[in-house]
C-alpha cells in the first residue's frame, strides 16, 4: 500500500519505491482510480485503488 492525498503523490511514492524501470514505463500508462480514467491531480480517499495500467496490444485473428 502506497498512500497519498493525489495521484501524484502515490506515483511519487511509487517511482521511490521502484525505481528507474518503473519510472519509464510510467509515462507510456494510463491511470486509474477505482476504475474509471484518473489526472495527477485527482484526489484520494483511504479506500480507493489506484492502478496503473501499461499500454497492451493484440486482439482476435
Amino acid at each position: 500500500m502506497i498512500d497519498g492525498a493525489t495521484v501524484a503523490e502515490v506515483l511519487r511514492s511509487a517511482e521511490g519505491r521502484y525505481g528507474h524501470r518503473f519510472i519509464d514505463v510510467l509515462s507510456t500508462c494510463r491511470i486509474w482510480v477505482n476504475g474509471d480514467d484518473a489526472g495527477p491531480d485527482t484526489e484520494l480517499g483511504p479506500n480507493d485503488e489506484v492502478a496503473v495500467l501499461p499500454p497492451v496490444s493484440g486482439g482476435a485473428t
